[in-house]
């Protein structure tokens, strides 16, 4: 038997009807980094800001902070069940790969086997998505990135982030990753609705054609969606389902819909929490028969060190930036994360 040097766990499986069995259990993790910017001046992207010399003031001594604090919060989403950093984790919000390396080879996470996959996307921040896994948890065999094409009412072109698709094996199973940072609600949540609608659509296809050449392929997508769990793009364009006893062939599953029905957000604005950092999946991922790989549950990571303590904004995500002013937070964001767990012989 091959050694699996992933975490073995004895969960209790009450809910199954059983005593206890042994699983191996795998964290699937997302986290907007939050503008995470290396300190350099790229004259092909619209990063002054993000400069020593920048409206930020965006140093290097800043820089390291932010990825210490960064590379805490990523090795601690689920350790509480896990013991462990997360196998696979999509980011959003980073500049370039040098930023991603920083992440990796930064003590917090230097010893967990972590190897990146990124694109540069022709966003005109020259902002990214990323996908981490750890060598021993995940074999990546393809990877690709995928253009979002938006217009405006002017026929112009406006850049934004890839979506980026990578498929492997995980414990002698298909699974792919979708990593997605949709376009933002600037201009108000109405105006900008279409071009999430788009994204949903780009997403969809993808599903579907990774679907028709693998129909066995477990897809995971993930991001930071920019829309609530109950909004159109997801409700009607990704046919997302709250409730596994609603999913049908044509239909994905969506924890995060209940979290954000019991009021659990990823991120506050103007007194509302939005649950806009979301993972979802394929319905053979939450199959009633627990063959396989397959969905245990989901969370927020939001421990009280990730939250604003005093003010107007307690309880908020503890940013780096508020209003221009630099707090020397974490992110405006919480993570997100699900288990997945499969039976061990």
């Amino acid at each position: 038997m091959r050694l699996l040097i992933c975490l073995l766990v004895l969960i209790s499986t009450s809910l199954y009807g059983q005593k206890s069995k042994t699983y191996t259990l795998r964290t699937i993790a997302f986290y907007n980094c939050e503008n995470l910017f290396d300190t350099e001046n790229d004259s092909l992207i619209f990063d002054d800001d993000r400069t020593p010399e920048g409206r930020y003031h965006w140093t290097q001594e800043r820089l390291e902070l932010k990825v210490q604090k960064l590379t805490q919060v990523l090795s601690q989403i689920g350790a509480d069940v896990s013991k462990t950093s997360p196998d696979v984790i999509g980011l959003c919000e980073v500049e370039n790969r040098k930023v991603v390396e920083d992440l990796v080879h930064h003590p917090n996470l230097r010893d967990k086997g972590y190897e990146i996959i990124h694109f540069d996307s022709p966003d005109e921040r020259g902002i990214d998505v990323a996908l981490l896994y750890k060598k021993s948890s995940y074999l990546p065999t393809s990877f690709k990135s995928h253009r979002l094409l938006l217009f405006n009412e002017m026929a112009e072109r406006e850049y934004t982030r890839d979506q980026l698709v990578v498929g492997g094996i995980m414990d002698n199973e298909a699974v792919y990753f979708i990593v997605n940072h949709w376009p933002s609600r600037r201009g108000g949540a109405a105006k900008s609705q279409p071009h999430r609608i788009r994204a949903a659509l780009l997403n969809k296809r993808i599903i579907d054609s990774i679907q028709n050449i693998r129909p066995d392929a477990k897809i995971i997508a993930m991001g930071d969606l920019n829309d609530d769990p109950i909004d159109d793009s997801l409700k009607n364009i990704l046919k997302t389902k709250g409730k596994v006893s609603q999913l049908d062939s044509i239909s994905l599953y969506n924890p995060m819909e209940q979290l954000f029905k019991k009021g659990i957000g990823s991120l506050a604005y103007g007194d509302k929490w939005n649950l806009f950092d979301q993972i979802f999946m394929t319905p053979n991922l939450v199959d009633v028969n627990k063959q396989g790989l397959h969905f245990w549950k989901a969370g927020i990571y939001a421990p009280s060190y990730l939250k604003t303590q005093k003010g107007r904004f307690k309880g908020y995500p503890f940013r780096t930036y508020s209003g221009g002013t630099y707090t020397a937070g974490y992110s405006d964001h919480f993570p997100s994360y699900v288990f997945l767990i499969k039976e061990v012989d």
